[in-house]
């Protein structure tokens, strides 16, 4: 069964909105890996719009299951991540001023920035995944780079979901049956909801984890979060 990792980014927006500590994105960990979240996901951005850097320590001691850390490779971010020590670092290539993640690594032309970073972390015994575009050459560029998975960036199968679902998931397909004969670990993440990702999960039998966090989020609102993990749990089993 596919691992649920959900991203917790949007309790912090709402804390934040608001300020003090009310929801606090500890809680909302515990709880989530209570009703049987198998994995915890962050997003911390320079400008702390959502999670902060405090937030980062909180929840190292916290998270039971597995904690994934994502972001951009700065000189703080790489020093934060080998400081907490997560179980994963999802490295995007997101800038500063990104909204959210928008597009995978240029895996081919940015190896020899992304070798060194990779070889770092792994030395210091953090699984290391790598937001991709579901590209067989950028897969192929991605093992090159030592990455041990990849996460696959899941905006274009969603926006085209409802008008041609084969269509929107064969270079899914083609990427994640790459990575199966590489021997790279496949995770995915990004639009993924109640609705698509049943299909994408079956589609891809060798996927190891999703990460959600606006979908679910908002779900919780009508349904409670306890109900709406337990919801996506069962889309993610293959019958």
């Amino acid at each position: 069964m596919t691992k649920l990792s959900v991203n917790i980014n949007k309790i912090a927006t709402i804390r934040n909105a608001r300020g003090g500590e009310l929801p606090s994105v500890v809680e909302a960990a515990k709880a989530i890996e209570n009703f049987g979240g198998e994995g915890i996901t962050i997003h911390p951005r320079p400008d702390e719009r959502h999670i902060t850097r405090q937030d980062v320590y909180d929840l190292k001691d916290v998270v039971k299951t597995e904690y994934n850390i994502e972001g951009y490779p700065s000189d703080d971010f790489i020093a934060m991540v080998l400081e907490v020590k997560p179980t994963q670092v999802t490295l995007v290539p997101d800038g500063p001023d990104v909204i959210t993640s928008n597009a995978g690594w240029d895996c081919i032309n940015q190896k020899e920035g992304l070798i060194p970073i990779i070889k770092k972390f792994k030395d210091a015994g953090i699984r290391v995944s790598i937001f991709l575009d579901p590209v067989v050459e950028q897969v192929n560029a991605a093992q090159e780079c030592g990455a041990d998975r990849i996460e696959l960036y899941t905006e274009e199968y969603a926006a085209q979901f409802n008008d041609n679902k084969e269509s929107a998931i064969a270079p899914y397909i083609a990427a994640a049956k790459r990575a199966e004969e590489l021997g790279i670990g496949l995770n995915a993440g990004h639009d993924l909801n109640l609705e698509n990702l049943a299909y994408f999960a079956i589609e891809l039998p060798n996927l190891l984890e999703v990460s959600i966090g606006h979908a679910l989020i908002s779900d919780a609102l009508y349904y409670g979060l306890n109900n709406v993990v337990q919801m996506y749990k069962n889309k993610l089993m293959k019958y």
